[in-house]
C-alpha cells in the first residue's frame, strides 16, 4: 500500500534550520513562549472527530500500525496525538511490539508553544506508562517522537504514512513580518492573503509516502476562494481528493469557531473518486459507521454517502456539495457564455486608503467641483434602492488616468495639503512620495455617468439595484455596467435564482450563511447573449426588474433559460425572500 523508499528502521530526524542566532529565529523564539490559544490559532477537537479522522485515513487498531509512521505537525494538548498513541500500543500489544525498539520510530509529534509542548510530553509519558510501557522507555519514546519548534522552518529525514491533525487557524498578521518573508520563500501556496493552515497543508503533503494519506479538520475556504487557489492546484497534479466531510453547523470542537470546518483526507496517488457527506451527527458509533462507508472498496447502495468524479481541476474552486444544483450550473455553463463575455463587466468601487481624509460631504468639500464625485456607499443602498446620503469623494485623478498637477488645482492642493500626514502615511503613498495623493485605486470618473447594477459584499441574498448613473460606488460595492444588455433586464437576471445558485456554489459561506457576492464569484455565472433574447422575453425582464413577486421573476428567468419544471424548483429552492 506505501512506498517505503526510507526504511521503517530509520531515525527521525528534525534539524533547526537556522542553528544560529539571526530574526527568523528569534521571531520564533517569539511565538513559541508568546500568545494565548486565539493567538496561536489553537482549537480543540472532541474525541468523537478525532476518532473519525483516524478511521478515515485507516490508521486502525486492526492494522500494524508500528509499521506506519504518522505525523502530527501541530499537536497542542494532544487531542490527535494521544489517540494515535493508544492505538498504536493496543496493535502493538497484539502483534508483540510494545517496545521501545519497535515503536521508536512510529510516530512524529511537533508543537510550537513551549509551555504546551511541556504539558502534553508529561501526559503522553503517563499515556505510555498506563499502556505496558516503563518509564524509561516511556521517556526515551518521547524524547524520540517529541520536537519543539515551527513545523514549517523544520526538516525531516523520511517520508510518512499518515500526517494528522488540525493545523493552526492563523492570519497572516498575527506572524512577524520577517517570519511570514522566510514562509513565503518557502511555500509556493501562499498566495495573496492565504492563513497559515495553506502551508501546513503543502507541507505535510510533501512529506506523504506513495500512498501515505493526510487526515485534517480545518477551514474550508481555501477550496474554493482566491488564497486557496496554488494549494488546489497542488492538489489536483500530484493527490486525489479521497474524502470530503462538511462539518458546517457540527460541534465538532470543544468551542464554537466562526470558521466553516470540514475533514479532508488526501492521497498521495494518481485518479480516483472523492466519497462525499454533510454534516454528520457527533456520535461514535455513527461515525464509526460513517466511516466505514467513506473507506469501504465499493460505496455500499444504501449509503448515503456521494462519489464524485473530477472534484479537482486545477486551481478551479471545488463544488462538494449541492449536487443536482451543480448539475444544473454544468449545463448552463456548457450551453451559456460567462457574464463578461455576454458583453457585462464587473467591477468593484474605489479604496482610497485613508477614507476620513479623500470622504466628506459632497457639497462640503473644499475642492474644484471638477475634482470631487458624488459617492455611493454601502449603507446607501436600502430595501433595494439607492439612497444617496450626500457624501463625496475627492478626486486627484484627470481625464488622462494620470495624477493631476496640484498647481493647476489650488483648492485641491490646500485640502489635501491640510491633510497630507494622514494620506502621506499609507503604504500605496510611501511606495511613491511623488504621488502621495492618489488613491489606492485609480478612480475612472466616466462610470459615474454610466447606468449600473450595485451590489454589496456580504449578503444572505443577491441585493441587486439599480443606480442610473449619476454616482461613483465605494469599495465594499461590486458593480456590473454593460454596452449590450439592457440594464433593467439584466438586473432581473441578477436578482433571480440564478444569480444565487451560482455564488452559492462557488464562494465560501460567511458566519450565519451569508454569501459574498465578489467580482470573482460574479465572473462565474452565465448569461444568454443579449441579441438572443426574443423582444417580448427583454420587456419582461425589464418589467420585473424591481418586482417582489420572486416567484414570476424565476419563471421568466427560467423561459430565458429554457430551464424544466424540476430546474426551475432548483432555483426556486436558491433563492431566499
Amino acid at each position: 500500500m506505501f512506498d517505503k523508499e526510507s526504511p521503517v528502521t530509520a531515525a527521525l530526524t528534525l534539524q533547526p534550520a537556522f542553528p544560529g542566532f539571526c530574526p527568523v529565529t528569534e521571531a520564533v523564539e517569539k511565538l513559541a513562549v508568546d500568545g494565548g490559544i486565539e493567538e496561536r490559532g489553537a482549537i480543540f477537537t472532541k474525541r468523537e472527530v478525532v476518532d473519525f479522522i483516524l478511521d478515515l485515513t485507516g490508521y486502525t487498531v486492526d492494522a500494524s500500525l508500528s509499521e506506519y509512521r504518522l505525523l502530527e505537525p501541530s499537536f497542542g494538548d494532544g487531542d490527535f496525538l494521544v489517540p494515535a498513541i493508544e492505538r498504536l500500543l493496543l496493535s502493538a500489544e497484539r502483534e508483540g511490539k510494545l517496545t521501545y525498539a519497535a515503536l521508536v520510530n512510529s510516530i512524529c509529534a511537533i508543537e510550537l508553544h513551549r509551555s504546551t509542548f511541556e504539558g502534553t510530553r508529561k501526559l503522553v509519558v503517563e499515556r505510555l506508562e498506563k499502556g505496558g510501557l516503563s518509564h524509561e522507555d516511556a521517556a526515551r519514546l518521547c524524547n524520540a517522537w517529541l520536537y519543539q519548534g515551527d513545523f514549517l522552518l523544520a526538516e525531516f529525514a523520511p517520508v510518512f504514512t499518515h500526517v494528522v491533525g488540525n493545523p493552526p487557524y492563523v492570519r497572516q498578521e498575527a506572524i512577524p513580518d520577517v517570519l511570514m518573508a522566510e514562509y513565503r520563500q518557502r511555500y509556493k501556496t501562499i498566495y495573496d492573503r492565504a492563513d497559515i493552515y495553506v502551508p501546513f497543508i503543502e507541507r505535510s503533503l510533501a512529506l506523504l509516502a506513495h500512498g501515505g494519506k493526510q487526515g485534517f479538520i480545518c477551514a474550508d475556504r481555501w477550496m474554493k476562494n482566491k488564497y486557496g487557489k496554488k494549494l488546489r492546484e497542488l492538489v489536483s497534479e500530484n493527490y486525489v481528493l479521497a474524502t470530503y466531510v462538511d462539518m458546517y453547523g457540527v460541534d465538532a470542537f470543544h468551542v464554537e469557531v466562526s470558521a466553516y470546518p470540514a475533514i479532508t483526507v488526501i492521497e498521495k496517488a494518481k485518479g480516483g473518486a472523492t466519497r462525499v457527506y454533510a454534516r454528520p451527527q457527533i456520535d461514535g458509533k455513527i461515525l464509526e459507521k460513517l466511516a466505514a462507508d467513506l473507506t469501504a472498496p465499493s460505496l455500499p447502495k444504501k449509503s448515503q454517502v456521494r462519489e464524485i468524479e473530477n472534484v479537482t481541476a486545477g486551481s478551479e474552486p471545488w463544488v462538494l456539495d449541492s449536487f443536482d444544483e451543480l448539475a444544473l450550473v454544468r449545463r448552463l455553463e456548457a450551453h451559456f457564455p460567462a457574464l463578461e463575455d455576454a458583453g457585462c463587466k464587473v467591477g468593484i468601487g474605489v479604496a482610497t486608503g485613508a477614507d476620513k481624509a479623500f470622504i466628506g460631504d459632497f457639497e462640503s468639500l473644499d475642492v474644484e467641483p471638477s475634482r470631487k464625485l458624488p459617492l455611493v456607499m454601502t449603507r446607501d443602498i436600502l430595501e433595494g434602492h439607492v439612497e444617496w446620503r450626500g457624501k463625496g469623494i475627492v478626486n486627484p485623478f484627470g481625464d488622462n488616468g494620470k495624477l493631476v498637477d496640484l498647481e493647476d488645482f489650488p483648492k485641491l492642493r490646500a485640502y489635501l495639503e491640510e491633510r497630507k500626514e494622514q494620506i502621506a502615511g499609507r503604504h500605496v503613498a510611501e511606495k511613491n512620495p511623488s504621488g502621495w495623493y492618489r488613491t489606492i485605486d485609480r478612480i475612472y470618473p466616466e462610470l459615474t455617468y454610466r447606468e449600473k447594477l450595485l451590489i454589496p459584499d456580504i449578503k444572505g441574498d443577491a441585493s441587486i439595484v439599480y443606480e442610473e448613473g449619476k454616482l461613483y460606488p465605494h469599495h465594499n460595492l461590486y458593480f456590473i455596467t454593460s454596452d449590450q444588455w439592457d440594464v433593467h433586464a439584466l438586473q432581473a437576471v441578477m436578482r433571480s435564482g440564478i444569480a444565487r445558485l451560482f455564488v452559492s456554489l462557488y464562494c465560501t459561506r460567511m458566519r450565519g450563511g451569508y454569501l459574498r457576492f465578489q467580482a470573482q464569484y460574479l465572473r462565474k455565472i452565465r448569461l444568454p447573449k443579449w441579441q438572443d433574447v426574443s423582444a417580448e422575453l427583454r420587456q419582461r425582464l425589464a418589467d420585473y426588474a424591481e418586482t417582489k413577486n420572486r416567484h414570476a421573476l424565476n419563471e421568466i428567468v427560467s423561459e430565458l433559460y429554457g430551464l424544466t419544471p424540476q430546474e426551475l424548483k432548483l432555483i426556486e429552492g436558491n433563492t431566499e425572500e
